[in-house]
């Protein structure tokens, strides 16, 4: 059991650091800093959770999907820079690390916030704030199934690139079920996203059940809120 002796010894050696890190140059203590959350992250009781250990990153080495199916319309995307100005980052970016950068899996606006805004790039010192998943699951494919149920969770994906996405992972061998169960969806929401790119041919040894019925869809839909 902890004694109290050691639970002011350790606050003690946390405030020793922070007045060493206030003697290093900026970069130098975002490094630290987020070295030494690595190094708590280890023996945190919440390890297992990435936003446990969120990081800052350069701009240079975060880049973004080619495969998101969110969009945001302007109005929302002004008020997402409203948020971002006035409250600050309250939510990290959520990305997968590859090799030398850093891939957006979650947030692609809220990176896209941090960039082009003058005054929030000069106030993030050029860095994003990333909480990093998955890192010993590194295909394709996982990638872009935790990009669509970071959207499905909130309810929001354009209907379009949700159909490519289901014919690339079909192509990339996915079964149904699989890509039912990654993404989500039912069997009948798989099929029906097939046919909306034309591809049906693909699903021929398909059949719909009988309580399905074609409806229009809007393209355009989307269900956004800010600090997406």
């Amino acid at each position: 059991m902890t004694t109290n002796k050691e639970f002011k010894k350790c606050l003690h050696s946390a405030e020793e650091i922070a007045k060493t890190l206030l003697q290093l140059t900026l970069e130098k203590r975002i490094e630290c800093i987020n070295e030494i959350r690595m190094i708590i992250h280890g023996v945190s009781p919440f390890k297992d959770e990435p936003v446990d250990c969120v990081q800052w990153v350069k701009f240079e080495e975060v880049f973004s999907n080619d495969y998101n199916p969110n969009s945001v319309a302007p109005p929302e995307m002004k008020l997402l820079e409203h948020s971002i100005n006035e409250d600050g980052y309250t939510q990290p970016i959520v990305a997968w690390e590859r090799e030398e950068h850093f891939e957006v899996i979650d947030g692609f606006h809220r990176n896209r916030v941090g960039r082009e805004i003058l005054e929030i790039a000069n106030r993030i010192h050029n860095h994003l704030p990333l909480a990093v998943i998955n890192t010993n699951r590194e295909d394709r494919n996982d990638r872009i199934a935790s990009t669509i149920r970071h959207n499905r969770a909130r309810g929001k994906h354009r209907i379009d690139a949700m159909a490519e996405i289901v014919i690339e992972l079909k192509k990339r061998n996915w079964s149904d079920k699989r890509i039912s169960k990654e993404l989500g969806m039912d069997a009948d929401e798989v099929l029906r996203l097939a046919q909306i790119t034309g591809l049906a041919e693909m699903f021929a040894d398909h059949e719909f059940s009988e309580a399905w019925e074609a409806e229009s869809i809007d393209e355009s839909d989307t269900l956004d809120e800010a600090n997406i």
